[in-house]
């Protein structure tokens, strides 16, 4: 039997992804995050819309400091996952499918996920 010189295991954690698989990545876990989070979306919106005491019971716990940092999240995931997911539809209808404009598609969808995260957060705290 020969000796193969291919590697026994892959060190995951050593591998440097370029920033088009990390922002692929984080659209999956931006997408199961949402997913989970809808649940508890759901109950508050229907909790506000189901009498005038529970909307003044979900104004009141929207309006703790944690709830705004949740929400700041929210809409951060939100943001990432629209953004990210409109640059994967490009990326299938072949829109920047070469190397360079799609290292700058990616970087496009960190920044502007970040910059409306922030231009969010800002009006949170306003």
């Amino acid at each position: 039997m020969e000796k193969s010189n291919r590697p026994v295991d892959l060190p995951l954690f050593k591998i440097r992804l370029p920033i088009g698989g990390i922002i692929s990545i984080v659209h999956r876990v931006t997408g199961v995050l949402l997913v989970v989070l809808l649940p508890v979306a759901t109950y508050w919106l229907g909790k506000s819309l189901e009498s005038p005491a529970g909307y003044d019971e979900t104004v009141e716990v929207l309006g703790s400091a944690w709830v705004k940092l949740a929400a700041v999240i929210l809409m951060a995931l939100f943001v990432q996952h629209l953004v990210s997911g409109i640059r994967h539809l490009l990326l299938d209808l072949h829109v920047g499918i070469e190397k360079k404009p799609a290292r700058m598609s990616a970087w496009s969808v960190a920044i502007i996920s970040f910059s409306v995260m922030l231009l969010f957060a800002w009006v949170m705290v306003r």
